[in-house]
């Protein structure tokens, strides 16, 4: 088995810090880059996820693969920092009210700041108002919102609705992602972009930059 397949292996069982770190070295002295790396860590995560949803796995083993997903993004910033010059974008990202998960908004932050965007992280549970709020104080191109929960669906149809009245809208772009998040219900929205993860929303950044 290779590296790459074993740090898969490591974050769908949730092996722990130290055996993700050891094959993480190994696999980067073998050549492999940052973002195959970022790849078989979301292959991984993703199927954790499954097997708590399945009841298989219990908050416990969430958080684990949370606090080993930051630490794996710790070990490979150096790896990702971009070269000197101008940021793209400034992105104001949040996990929007009513979901509390941190780690899909962490990891995107992450590599939107390797791939050259500046970061205004507005932490979790951000309100509609605080979304609104930061646009007109802060002037971000991209709004970027996250959600794990169904529930929290509706807070980003809400924030869409306030940056409409407030006559925001045409001034930034919306970028959404998350485990609930289908392109159905970017188009119902209306949003810009949608990124299913991390690498996959640094593109869509960069594509609602050209439109």
């Amino acid at each position: 088995m290779s590296h790459l397949e074993e740090i898969e292996r490591a974050f769908a069982e949730v092996a722990g810090v130290d055996q993700m770190r050891s094959h993480v070295d190994a696999a980067l002295k073998e050549g492999a880059s940052p973002m195959q790396i970022v790849e078989s860590m979301r292959r991984g995560l993703s199927t954790a996820g499954r097997r708590y949803e399945q009841g298989e796995y219990f908050l416990s083993e969430l958080v684990m693969s949370g606090i080993m997903a930051q630490e794996l993004s710790a070990i490979l910033k150096p790896y990702l920092e971009r070269d000197g010059g101008q940021y793209l974008a400034r992105v104001a990202i949040g996990t929007v009210k009513g979901d509390l998960h941190d780690i899909g908004k962490n990891l995107v932050s992450t590599m939107l700041s390797s791939g050259g965007f500046e970061i205004r992280d507005l932490g979790t549970d951000v309100p509609p108002e605080k979304f609104v709020e930061i646009v007109q104080k802060e002037k971000p191109r991209i709004v970027a919102m996250s959600c794990l929960l169904t529930v929290a669906m509706d807070a980003m149809r809400s924030v869409m609705n306030r940056l409409a009245e407030s006559g925001l809208r045409s001034t930034v772009k919306v970028l959404v992602g998350g485990r609930p998040i289908t392109s159905g219900f970017v188009a119902e929205i209306g949003a810009d972009g949608y990124g299913a993860d991390a690498i996959e929303a640094v593109n869509a950044a960069k594509s609602a930059l050209t439109k």
